[in-house]
């Protein structure tokens, strides 16, 4: 991931179309658009100090040297792939992507790569991992997979392009090079190798249901290879899916830290966000979203169609803190109580019908209106031609009473909804409306003319 101050909403180049899908909705995409919520686990060597996960040698916070010797302190003592995947389950995500490689170059998984040697030379000859070259000793990723898989939930493989460490790798720290790749095509092709190697380690071993590459911009899809790795991806697993950071071949957008305000024009697309401040642990990154705040952000993005991946970092050993777990199972009591209005849902109405989110059952005739910041009385809705047939809050499925207002017999401008929503019936966090209507939405969208 980029640091907090380099982020940009990272919506896919017109190169998307590039990608070789003929159907701009893989069938592939279907299960990634039903899921909603995924969460995002940054776990590396950097959680043993609590800096930041390779940025803090690049950007010279601290010598290279010394980041490094973080492999010494790295234990996953405490490390329990069921319990996180129980948590996971009971957040409400159906997905998880776990960081298989970041930019410092140290596997999670069980590589057997030999990476281009450096000035570096870490406690343990021969591979970069954690299997290697940590006290931890073992592949932290298979098992994570496995317990997610018992539970029927999709398997996420972050993996970096960028290697700062291997040396064949063209940059290094902040403003320092090693070479120009078109003065040394010859050791770009060794790194090309090597990373393409561990691409194939992965879609092996791992077989992701997910891909999510990161740090695709230092180079162009054509020094990568991109039509090649998607290649090589599909061809073992045709079901897997890509996201955008892979210079125009992926299959979904992938803003990051801000929910974007045009909703991208790609097939899908996953807003990447942080529980606290930082993607990894950090000692003093105590400051966590509210359950409030996560609920409205998760609902403002399904309500355009998107999925919430949501950043957690766990400590060295294996654990996470108290406030990320609380959070994670208060998020997971509220995505429980109205699991309808969420999962297989698509992006509710246009913006100015109804002020807050709302999604769409697939066939577009039960609408959900999510009531943002405590909404109670009554709750209007404009343009909406179709007649309601029921009204009720989800969850405990109170009936509502709704009423049209506005409306002229022989003009074809639609009245002015409102559903009653008593104090008594309102969720702690937000409450949810189901609407049933008596067939597909229909929507006016004119100037209020005759």
């Amino acid at each position: 991931m980029r640091p907090l101050h380099l982020l940009l909403l990272a919506v896919l180049p017109p190169a998307l179309l590039r990608a070789q899908h003929p159907d701009p909705v893989r069938p592939a995409l279907r299960w990634f658009q039903d899921a909603k919520l995924g969460i995002f686990i940054h776990w590396g060597i950097y959680s043993v100090n609590g800096t930041d996960e390779s940025w803090a040698f690049y950007n010279k916070k601290v010598p290279y040297a010394d980041y490094m010797k973080q492999l010494n302190g790295f234990t996953a003592s405490k490390y329990d792939p069921a319990a996180w995947a129980e948590l996971i389950q009971r957040s409400g995500a159906k997905y998880a992507v776990i960081t298989t490689k970041h930019h410092d170059g140290v596997a999670m998984y069980a590589t057997r790569a030999y990476p281009n040697v450096g000035t570096y030379k870490w406690s343990m000859p021969g591979h970069l991992s954690v299997e290697a070259a940590t006290p931890a000793g073992r592949d932290v990723v298979s098992p994570l997979f496995t317990e997610l898989r018992k539970r029927e939930l999709k398997c996420g493989a972050y993996y970096s392009l960028i290697d700062w460490t291997d040396h064949a790798y063209s940059a290094f720290t902040k403003d320092s090079t090693r070479y120009a790749i078109k003065d040394d095509a010859f050791r770009w092709k060794r790194f090309r190798n090597y990373f393409q190697g561990q691409i194939a380690e992965i879609a092996t071993q791992l077989q992701p249901d997910l891909w999510w590459f990161d740090g695709d911009w230092e180079h162009s899809a054509e020094e990568w290879e991109a039509a090649k790795v998607r290649s090589m991806i599909l061809e073992k697993n045709p079901q897997a899916i890509i996201n955008g950071r892979l210079q125009g071949y992926g299959d979904y957008a992938t803003p990051e830290q801000n929910i974007p305000v045009e909703t991208p024009k790609a097939p899908a697309w996953e807003l990447c966000m942080t529980l606290g401040e930082q993607w990894g642990w950090q000692p003093y990154d105590t400051n966590y979203k509210s359950t409030h705040d996560l609920i409205h952000i998760f609902a403002d993005v399904i309500g355009h169609g998107g999925n919430l991946l949501l950043g957690v970092g766990p400590k060295e050993d294996g654990t996470f803190t108290p406030g990320q777990v609380s959070r994670l199972e208060d998020l997971g009591k509220w995505t429980s109580k109205h699991a309808e209005a969420i999962y297989g849902t698509r992006a509710g109405l246009p913006n100015g019908h109804f002020f807050g989110p709302s999604t769409l059952s697939p066939d577009s005739t039960t609408l959900y209106l999510f009531l943002a910041n405590g909404m109670s009385g009554s709750v209007e809705i404009k343009g909406l031609v179709n007649q309601i047939v029921s009204a009720e809050v989800v969850g405990p499925s109170t009936p509502l009473k709704h009423r049209v207002v506005g409306k002229i017999s022989w003009s074809k401008v639609p009245g002015l909804v409102f559903i009653d929503v008593p104090q008594d019936a309102l969720d702690p966090w937000m409450t949810v409306l189901k609407v049933k209507l008596d067939g597909p939405v229909k929507l006016y969208r004119g100037e209020g003319g005759y």
